[in-house]
């Protein structure tokens, strides 16, 4: 780390200690004999919005593109989420969903009208990515699709056709439809959102005049054949509490199977959010402080649905989430193009740590977004393509796909911003695979002070140490750029031991590691 970039400390001691040494120390206990809920895969998920160069110039650059690619969709990103088992994609919004209609988007290209995209920079949207192009990637990625239906400026015929020419295999208008465009059989297609952020760019409405509008729009929304629908309610922005209540109150159970929640970790007001790659150590500190936020939004929106579901048969899906800058200088602000530095992969790996652990009731969620947009994975560039540092994060928790839920308790030392508000300095989550082996996933946010980590598992006879992986780099600020693609990767991590039940972990500063326990 540069010399004098952050030059005051942060961290306090409270529930654990520093040695002579300068170093923290952490106790942690796994209870690998009480494992109960899965990790569902799906809270590993993703969204691809018609914003930006989101799709046009990020995923999609057509059949006769320079570009190599399978059905104009580009190879390298098609190859990099094959590696991190992408589970489901989230399309075409976003705001943008409210105000798209699905049959501007199928049949030939040539053919297909044009549209403003009032929302995302006022720019004009063509049409050729849409529900063929996007379920035949969703095929070849071997991941689910997740719709967002139009309610805003919509209608329910509308959306129930929609429904149909996907997933009907009979004899009928729409599926007649979908065989003349050129798909003979149906896709399954599972999960469906109704409506997107309808307090607010899904129209301006009130909890309870929505939660009418879900119930009828949903009736029309059929199951067709064996494919069953998992329909996701439009619910609440951050901590609009009142939302979720009347969600959960006035919409019965058998209605719905999850219900959606947004929040973006921003480190500064809405009017000037902060540089993506242009802070200081307070203003990091704030950031790391408001990605633990997200714990307690799922704990209180989780105990108002516990109180309506007390058998957790409606899942919590958090299909909006991650961190929200200012654009890069230079670049249109209805694009939403921001750099993605080691400060994110901490605030992925802070957040998934939070999915994981509340894997009784998050079932779902998706970062925002997928290419070239907030908090991405993929930076494009003609034909240049990097991995951001979430990108890596994803890829080494990808071990905890559908893996079983260990019982956690750690107590930390814990680290300031500067309000004096604290949160903890180590967050950890830990699994077990359908192989039997335990994963440890923990994230170090301090940016000085490596930390000890002492782990006792119980109810583990014989482990052995497995691989480790880790992503840190020498700032905070660093990022991957097209000139230097790699500057944070993942890292093999070795940096632990195991003695019987006992484990210890060193985690370096600003880290975010994994361990395999055999």
């Amino acid at each position: 780390m540069k010399s004098g970039f952050f030059s005051f400390l942060l961290v306090l001691c409270c529930g654990g200690a520093f040695s002579a040494a300068g170093q923290a120390t952490a106790e942690m206990t796994v209870n690998a004999d009480q494992g109960k809920y899965t990790i569902s895969r799906h809270i590993y998920g993703h969204f691809s919005e018609h914003l930006g160069r989101g799709i046009y110039g990020g995923l999609w650059v057509g059949e006769d593109s320079s570009v190599p690619n399978t059905g104009g969709v580009r190879n390298d990103i098609i190859e990099a989420l094959k590696r991190i088992r992408i589970p489901n994609l989230r399309w075409p919004g976003g705001c943008f969903a409210d105000e798209y209609h699905w049959r501007d988007g199928i049949g030939p290209r040539s053919e297909r009208p044009k549209m403003i995209n009032t929302h995302w920079g006022g720019v004009v949207e063509d049409n050729a990515f849409g529900t063929h192009e996007f379920l035949n990637l969703c095929e070849e990625l071997g991941a689910e699709p997740y719709i967002c239906g139009n309610v805003g400026s919509g209608t329910v015929e509308e959306m129930s056709k929609w429904v149909e020419y996907i997933t009907f295999d009979g004899e009928s208008p729409m599926a007649n439809l979908r065989r003349q465009n050129g798909r003979e059989k149906p896709w399954k297609v599972k999960f469906w959102g109704v409506g997107n952020e309808n307090w607010g760019c899904g129209g301006n409405m009130t909890a309870e005049y929505y939660a009418g509008e879900y119930r009828r729009y949903q009736t029309y929304c059929r199951n067709y054949g064996n494919n069953r629908l998992y329909r996701i309610v439009g619910g609440p922005n951050v901590a609009d509490y009142h939302w979720m209540e009347v969600m959960m109150r006035d919409i019965p159970t058998g209605m719905k199977q999850g219900v959606s929640l947004h929040y973006y970790t921003v480190p500064n007001q809405w009017s000037d959010k902060g540089s993506a790659t242009d802070f200081d150590e307070a203003e990091y500190y704030r950031t790391i402080r408001k990605a633990y936020y997200m714990d307690e939004l799922v704990t209180r929106h989780g105990a108002i649905m516990d109180r309506y579901d007390p058998e957790k048969r409606v899942g919590l899906v958090v299909d909006e989430w991650g961190n929200w800058f200012n654009v890069e200088p230079g670049t249109n602000p209805g694009f939403l193009y921001q750099q993605n530095t080691l400060r994110d992969a901490i605030v992925a790996g802070v957040t998934l740590n939070i999915f994981n652990n509340h894997a009784d009731r998050v079932k779902m969620a998706n970062i925002a977004q997928l290419v070239n947009v907030l908090q991405s994975l993929f930076l494009t560039d003609g034909e240049k393509m990097l991995l951001t540092p979430t990108y890596h994060v994803f890829d080494m928790y990808k071990v905890h796909h559908d893996a079983t839920l260990l019982p956690t308790v750690l107590q930390s030392p814990e680290a300031k911003d500067e309000e004096g508000k604290a949160f903890p300095q180590v967050t950890a989550s830990a699994s077990r695979d359908a192989d039997g082996k335990i994963h440890l996933s923990l994230v170090n946010a301090d940016l000085q002070r490596s930390v000890q980590v002492k782990c006792v598992v119980h109810g583990a006879q014989g482990m052995s140490r497995g691989k480790g992986q880790v992503i840190t780099s020498e700032n905070i600020r660093d990022c991957n750029s097209f000139e230097n693609p790699n500057r944070v990767v993942l890292y093999d991590f070795d940096d632990f031991s195991v003695d019987g039940e006992k484990v210890t972990v060193n985690l370096p500063a600003m880290s975010v590691v994994t361990v395999e326990l055999k």
